[in-house]
């Protein structure tokens, strides 16, 4: 059993450096896309450490742009790049941490070998308010002169816009865990289909639908279980999840889940610090 982690992260070097520690383990490969806006002095120590590879050619991401699914994409890439034929392939933030050992995932991914866990609506019918990312035009991944203007132009003098090829759209949450079988499709079928590229270009959030509707509409559909292994907390009601507090520590300990988001160790560590006294005390469980 083999694991690529590819971890999106914009800042924060000792964030980053728990995180990858934590996921080190066996034949596992830890990969970093570093957002290309952010100096990577800071981070290079790590490249140093065993079985981490940082993302050579980085995307400079803006948020709800298609700059987050390129970063992504070039990421899966330098995975399959490798030659290595991994079992899974792991997307997180460097704002996520594990809640298991190693060793409970590796078992967890054993026995559910060939899954693709992704979390999924069906945007037509139960995730309506993302149907504007689709019927609109936006022009975020874009900056120039008068873009809001000629976005307003778009979508007033033009039809609304659909789906290319037919696809169903589905999404969620853009974190997944997935066999390297599915990222090699996923890869292939956005290369191939530039009316798909050019699509989600002008689409608001695509990080967080691209990738489950390209798998939905695929022979891979039967492979997904609708859960991405994380727990995550929205009950703030922001357009982001709450971050961790020591508030949390009951709900996150008593976790099955796999990971969880987010979370922040310069002004909330006591949280990490008891998820790792957990990690830590299976462990010792398992030496002894």
């Amino acid at each position: 059993m083999k694991i690529a982690h590819l971890i999106l992260a914009h800042n924060n070097p000792k964030q980053l450096e728990k995180l990858i520690s934590r996921l080190t383990y066996a034949d596992d490969a830890v990969y970093v896309h570093l957002d290309k806006k952010t100096p990577i002095t800071d981070f290079m120590h790590l490249a140093q450490l065993k079985n981490v590879h940082f993302v050579s050619n980085r995307v400079n991401v803006r948020w709800g742009a298609y700059s987050i699914v390129e970063a992504t994409l070039r990421g899966f890439k330098a995975i399959l790049n490798s030659g290595v034929e991994y079992d899974f392939v792991n997307l997180l933030s460097g704002c996520d941490y594990p809640l298991q050992t190693p060793e409970h995932i590796h078992y967890f991914m054993q026995q559910n070998s060939g899954k693709a866990f992704m979390s999924y609506l069906p945007i037509e019918t139960d995730w309506q308010e993302a149907l504007k990312r689709i019927q609109c035009y936006h022009l975020t991944n874009y900056s120039f002169r008068g873009c809001h203007r000629v976005q307003k132009m778009l979508n007033t003098f033009l039809p609304k816009r659909k789906m290319p090829y037919g696809l169903v759209p589905v999404g969620r949450s853009q974190w997944f865990t997935v066999p390297l079988e599915c990222i090699k499709y996923l890869v292939n079928y956005i290369d191939r289909n530039h009316r798909l590229r050019r699509f989600m270009k002008l689409t608001w959030g695509p990080d967080e639908f691209i990738f489950q509707t390209i798998l939905f509409n695929s022979p891979y559909q039967e492979h997904i279980v609708n859960t991405n292994l994380r727990y995550i907390d929205w009950s703030a009601g922001g357009a982001s999840p709450k971050t961790f507090t020591i508030a949390d520590k009951e709900a996150l300990l008593a976790s099955k889940k796999l990971y969880a988001r987010k979370f922040d160790v310069i002004n909330n560590a006591d949280i990490m610090a008891e998820i790792d006294r957990k990690l830590d005390s299976k462990n010792e469980l398992l030496s002894a």
